[in-house]
Formats: C-alpha cells, structure tokens, sequence
C-alpha cells in the first residue's frame, strides 16, 4: 500500500505563480510504503525505485545517505532489505521539472556562497519557482543562469536547487543547494524544523503582550482557493505555530519579529490576521486599508503614502540559521531591512514624533 503526498499542499499546484509560499513541505515530496505480507527481501534503494515514478536509484541513495528514509521509525541506509510489513517513510527533494526552462541573467543578490550552496537575499516582486503560466522571469530562471557559468550540468541543477520559498512580494534570505545531497540533507533539516526562521513585519494595531505564541492549523480556505484559513478547531489543516516579540510600537501599528516553529504557506500573513493584526498592505488578508487610527483626512493621506513607499505587503525574512550540511557548522546569516521597508518605517518614526509633541503641548 502507497501513500503519495507528492507535495505538503495538495493544492499547491492549483495555486497562481504569485501565490508562493512561506512553506518548507511543499518543496519536496513525502512517502509513505507498507511491504506487503508477501514481501521477499530487496534492497531499500531498489525496491523505492520500482514503486516511485520518475524517480531514479541514485535520488533515493542520496536520501537515505542523508538520512532521509526511514524504515519502521528508524533511518535506513540503501542496502537494507526491505522485509513483509515494513513501514518506510521518505522525505524526498522537489521532483523533477515538467517544463523545460531557460536560464536568464536576471542579477541576484548573492550575500553568501561555497562549493556546496549559496544564499539568495531576494527583492520583492521576485516570483521564486515558475508555475502554471509563469515560466520566466523568476528565482529558478536566474539561478540556472548563475550556475550555468560554474560549470555545473543542468541534470545535477534540476535534482538540486530549492529547498523553500518565501512569497513573491515577502524579501529576504533563501537557501539554495547546488547538489543533491546537500539539498536532501537541508531538506531534511526543514522537515525536522531545526532551521532558524526569523522574519520582521509591520502589523496593524498593538499588542497588550511584548510576545507571544499563535497555534492554529493552517489550511487552503474553502471559500478562497487563492487565500489561507486557519481551523480554530484543529479538525482540518496542517499544525502550524508563530512565535512573535514586540520590537517597537507605532500605537496605530507595530513593528515585530516573528519566528517560525512551523512552515505552512503564508503562516506568518494568516496567523497574524486571524489575530486581528494584518500585515501593513496586505491586499489577501485586509491589512491594505485603514484599520486603526484616526479619521482625519491628514491621516488617511499619511497611510496612502505609506502604502506607495512600500506597495506591498510588510514583511521581511531576516534571519536563516542551520546546520551547514557538508562542514557541520551551525551558521547563521542575516538581511538588513530593504529600503522599502527603511522607508515606511521612516514615516512612522517621524509621523509618532510629531503625534507625541502635539500631545505634550
């Protein structure tokens, strides 16, 4: 018997291409393999190979090098023998591309790189991976170009690659792995959550607490394929858990860090508006309108303004710690806040300034 998951997000591919995800899952394929009772004795590797498609042996043997496929609870190497009844999970990299793309020169900031992966600190309205009907101009298309020029073949490029995705209009850091291997070893890392996540984002309204932890499954919205929902009820969804800390209050808005214990597609937007705190110009979850503050027209102009400094949605993914999967260092890199975001926080700054001499006189 087969369970085939191929990606965390059924619907993932019914998703428009500017629809991306803040989700590690969706990135690599999940199975799950029971032996039949009449099972005779085969090697893992071998016995993976026939049952999943477009799969090749050597996939599967970095995966289980890296600790990827688990037989009965229990990390299993290639030449295990598969017995009757076996229970094998696998935690795959992404599958293989349907559509052949073409690289493009499209420049990328690149603030870290070795022979075994590199980080992409990624401008918004940057798509990450092509989808239906958006085949260029995206992450996916640049890197190939960039990897291109090293020399590296584009078999290996399309076993490797990704490992996650942040939305198109959310900046910030992304981990890229150049081989299989060290993506199957990352990949494994995202699915045990021990990646280090932090992200910083501009919420409507304030907070009575300086922190504190939202739990609510996350799930595609029955009302709104294109939107996420989260089930108070725990009865659908995917458990999903956000982490955030106060890191200074506007009174109308603030501004906080939020750490990702899970990786659901737009955790951090759907958490944040199911607690009644939006993103600053988020046009899916409500926060692209006036939600706190005063009725002067000075002020509804102050807030247009601060939605053409920064015309999309505030968040910023700062922060990527892991373990590095060739030297075994734990690393951690960070991204300064783009300009966009200086910006509207520049108006803030002085918009409160001003707010406060006004009451003190």
């Amino acid at each position: 018997m087969t369970d085939r998951h191929p990606t965390d997000d059924p619907e993932l591919d019914a998703v428009p291409a500017d629809a991306e995800d803040e989700e590690e899952a969706g990135l690599y394929e999940h199975f799950a393999v029971t032996a039949d009772k009449g099972q005779t004795p085969m090697r893992l590797d071998k016995f993976l190979t026939v049952r999943m498609e477009h799969c090749s042996r050597n996939r599967i043997q970095a995966a289980a090098d890296s600790g990827n496929i688990l037989v009965n609870g229990k990390a299993a190497k290639s030449s295990y023998k598969v017995k009757p009844l076996d229970r094998i999970q696998i935690v795959m990299p992404y599958p293989r591309r349907e559509v052949e793309l073409v690289a493009e020169d499209i420049p990328l900031d690149i603030p870290y790189e070795d022979q075994w992966l590199l980080l992409v600190d990624k401008p918004a309205g940057l798509v990450v991976h092509p989808g239906v009907g958006n085949y260029s101009g995206t992450l996916v298309n640049a890197l190939m170009h960039h990897l291109n020029k090293q020399g590296i073949p584009a078999e290996e490029q399309n076993r490797a690659g990704l490992v996650h995705r942040i939305d198109k209009n959310t900046s910030g850091l992304l981990v890229i792995a150049k081989d299989e291997q060290t993506h199957a070893r990352l990949a494994k890392q995202f699915f045990d959550h021990t990646i280090q996540r932090r992200y910083v984002a501009l919420v409507w309204g304030n907070f009575d607490e300086d922190e504190g932890t939202i739990t609510g499954n996350i799930g595609r919205s029955p009302k709104d394929r294109q939107k996420m929902f989260v089930f108070a009820d725990g009865s659908d969804g995917k458990h999903a858990v956000t982490h955030w800390k106060v890191l200074k209050r506007y009174g109308y808005v603030t501004l906080v860090e939020c750490r990702l214990e899970t990786g659901r597609t737009h955790q951090i937007r759907v958490h944040m508006a199911w607690i009644g705190h939006p993103l600053f110009n988020d046009e899916r979850y409500g926060g692209d309108r006036i939600l706190k503050g005063t009725t002067f027209a000075k002020y509804r102009q102050f807030i247009e303004n601060c939605f053409a400094v920064m015309p999309r949605h505030a968040l910023h993914a700062r922060l990527l710690g892991f373990e590095h999967p060739a030297t075994h260092e734990n690393v951690l890199f960070e991204s300064p806040l783009p300009a966009d975001f200086q910006s509207l926080l520049t108006k803030w700054n002085i918009y409160t300034s001003a707010a406060k001499e006004t009451k003190e006189n």
